[in-house]
């Protein structure tokens, strides 16, 4: 019973202290938390746009391959149309003009890629000047509170004065530490949705070349 007790107890003192250390910082704490918000809210549909949008490559070019392979254009037409990956889009824009010349299918899988790769890497520039801002306005806020703090100090007893400053100084700090820290938990979500979204285009890149070369080496067979 007493473990029990104790759980909500400690929870209330963390959340006691996170209020105390937000309150304690001044508006730019709020400021920073409201940036920090709107970061992650970007992240989190940016994450879920691009897990849709990706695909595992090889194995979905396999499958493609196969039907190519066997006559079988439709089939991997219906394969594209399965799927709402930004690697699909392409690749069925190319294979909807198979039976056209190559400069034909090129210009449909350049002109698909043009429309899909923007929303691949959509709004991922945000992040990074997020993270720039939080750390900016934690710094903006330190300065403020050392200014306020040397002021009171320059207007207090002598004898309150290292209490005081200690006191305006670790009151400064606070938005330093919440814009780093703001700063950092973006930049790395920022680092991992980028390499997703270079993954995606990379895929699209590398496996247009492919399809491209298996259409020529199929007509080629053909006649």
């Amino acid at each position: 019973m007493e473990g029990v007790a104790a759980e909500p107890s400690a929870s209330v003192s963390i959340i006691n202290n996170l209020a105390s250390f937000i309150q304690s910082g001044g508006v730019f704490m709020w400021v920073i938390l409201f940036i920090w918000g709107v970061g992650i809210a970007i992240a989190l549909e940016r994450l879920r746009k691009l897990s849709s949008q990706d695909v595992d490559g090889p194995s979905f070019m396999n499958e493609i391959q196969r039907y190519i392979l066997s006559n079988d254009i439709q089939g991997a037409i219906r394969v594209c149309s399965g799927s709402v990956s930004a690697l699909a889009k392409v690749l069925k824009s190319g294979l909807k003009r198979a039976n056209q010349s190559s400069e034909q299918v090129q210009n449909a899988i350049d002109a698909t890629a043009l429309e899909v790769i923007p929303k691949v890497e959509l709004r991922l520039n945000y992040l990074g000047l997020i993270a720039n801002i939080s750390t900016l306005f934690g710094l903006l806020g330190t300065i403020q509170g050392l200014i306020q703090s040397f002021s009171a100090v320059a207007a207090a007893d002598p004898a309150q004065k290292a209490e005081l400053l200690a006191l305006g100084i670790s009151k400064a700090m606070n938005t330093t530490a919440l814009g780093l820290f703001s700063a950092i938990t973006i930049m790395m979500i920022h680092a991992f949705l980028v390499s997703k979204a270079e993954k995606i285009t990379n895929e699209i890149d590398e496996f247009s070349v492919k399809l491209m070369d298996l259409l020529g080496t199929k007509k080629e067979a053909s006649e």
